[in-house]
């Protein structure tokens, strides 16, 4: 997919929320939107404008999509499958999102950002039922197994993981076992843990226009 090579920073101050893209960084005293907490540009610290209907759907939009790190494409086929998919769709969008396995890698505390969880699945450093997944977009299902590729666990990053992941809180529809870095799969997230820094009541509204 094509990424988006601006500062992650820029794009949280736009937003005018953090959007933790940038993992431990963002809860700082260097972060960026903390210090700067108005829109970049030289217009950014003037009255903001006017929102309109359409301007509050877009921002509601553009947050979830910067959030997430994905193309506009990608955001309106998860619509579309949203909408197709019986039960509230925006529940259902929010769903999808959550279920994708490079958020699920970044849920559990394997990664401080959804970045660094993208890069890790890349990579092919995550197996998903013993099989090698090396696409952040998939979507995994209740009873997956999540683990870390063997010879893996001894290197880099996930050396001193397992006792990280002791104090990290993770989702109850993930099942976190920090000795063996393993993660199941229990359960679709639950509406009342789908709250995000978004509407998604009006993303849908967004597209339904």
């Amino acid at each position: 997919m094509a990424r988006n090579l601006s500062s992650s920073c820029k794009l949280c101050r736009r937003e005018g929320v953090k959007l933790m893209l940038k993992g431990a960084r963002c809860e700082s005293s260097k972060c960026a939107f903390t210090r700067r907490p108005y829109a970049p540009g030289v217009h950014g610290t003037g009255r903001p404008p006017r929102q309109t209907d359409f301007g509050k759907q877009l921002r509601e939009k553009q947050k979830a999509k910067r959030l997430y790190g994905i193309s506009e494409t990608q955001f309106a086929n998860y619509y579309e499958k949203a909408m197709k998919t019986k039960g509230d769709s925006g529940v259902n969008l929010v769903t999808l999102l959550e279920l994708r396995l490079d958020n699920a890698v970044y849920r559990t505390g394997f990664a401080k950002s959804r970045a660094s969880a993208r890069q890790l699945v890349s990579h092919g450093q995550i197996l998903v039922n013993n099989k090698p997944v090396n696409i952040p977009s998939f979507l995994v299902k209740s009873g997956d197994i999540l683990t870390v590729r063997e010879n893996k666990k001894n290197k880099g990053p996930w050396k001193e993981l397992s006792e990280e992941l002791k104090n990290h809180v993770a989702p109850s529809w993930l099942t976190v076992e920090p000795g063996t870095l393993t993660v199941k799969v229990t359960s679709l997230p639950s509406a009342e843990e789908l709250k995000e820094a978004f509407d998604p009541k009006l993303i849908i509204e967004f597209y339904s226009r």
